[in-house]
């Protein structure tokens, strides 16, 4: 079993900034790919980016290259995404989700997560 708890989010106005954290205990929590999701109103839920835990790897959905960032800590038990150059199209709520098997649009264990609402 793994639990992971989103915090972080809140309201933004656009080219602002914010960190996501999502906090991830359980067993052998080391060993499972983290991934940042999202769903905005009306639209299907998208992945956002994920972190391996076996090689490092990092993937990002190219909506968000270059602007959104994740990240580790494995002594902390915390993954991160800041997220940076915030648009109004961010706006969703923002789901991290674990696996054992790697970075997948089914991952076996999901926060409840959190508002991000970009808007002036």
């Amino acid at each position: 079993q793994l639990q992971l708890v989103e915090s972080g989010g809140g309201l933004v106005q656009p080219g602002g900034s914010l960190r996501l954290s999502c906090a991830v205990s359980g067993f052998t929590e080391d060993f499972y790919t983290i991934g940042w999701f999202r769903q905005a109103p009306g639209k299907e839920r998208e992945g956002v980016s994920c972190i391996s835990s076996n090689d490092g790897r990092i993937d990002y959905a190219d909506s968000v290259k270059g602007r959104f960032t994740i990240y580790r800590d494995n002594a902390e038990h915390l993954v991160y995404l800041q997220m940076n150059s915030l648009k109004p199209e961010d706006t969703a709520v923002y789901y991290c989700a674990g696996d054992g098997l790697g970075c997948v649009s089914d991952m076996d264990y999901w926060g409840k997560g959190t508002l991000v609402t970009v808007s002036s």
